[in-house]
């Protein structure tokens, strides 16, 4: 009899393990589509030139289509609404907050250090560019670990031809 306690003990062991490593995985998963869209928007807000500035000769970012743009950007790499809640096909399940967007343009000096001790991010940017800090939550599958937040970063910069 002890034996068969013994062996239903060790297959909630294993089994608990087993959920533990493919949670860890997931989470993974989903911390890179989440770097990737922050990347992705923070270089599509990047590309918003300011017409007006480059017809006289300055690399300038349009800071309202930038930030549109790195929104549109996030809605459609991580399934979002307009308020950046997730769409019911959506892998995440809580709203995704921008918690930093800094635009760094040319009235800056370069190369320009840029630094955030709230989020411990630091980045040289070589020309104009934008930074992008995003609060993203794990939506967990099962309860064998506790909630997982990130704040995950992106900076980009302004690319000419």
């Amino acid at each position: 009899m002890y034996k068969l306690v013994l062996i239903v003990a060790m297959m909630i062991v294993w089994l608990s393990v087993h959920l533990l490593q493919v949670e860890e995985e997931m989470a993974m998963k989903t911390l890179f589509q989440g770097k990737r869209a922050v990347n992705r928007a923070a270089h599509a807000a990047a590309q918003q030139f300011d017409k007006t500035a480059l017809s006289e000769g300055v690399l300038k970012i349009d800071s309202s289509s930038a930030k549109g743009a790195a929104l549109l950007y996030l809605q459609a790499n991580l399934l979002l609404d307009a308020s950046l809640m997730p769409l019911h096909n959506s892998f995440l399940k809580d709203q995704v907050e921008v918690v930093v967007f800094d635009i760094i343009n040319s009235d800056k000096s370069f190369p320009f250090y840029y630094r955030n001790d709230t989020y411990d991010f630091e980045v040289t940017l070589q020309r104009p560019g934008v930074i992008i800090i995003a609060k993203m939550e794990y939506p967990r599958r099962f309860s064998v670990m506790g909630p997982i937040e990130w704040n995950i970063k992106g900076a980009a910069e302004l690319v000419m031809g």
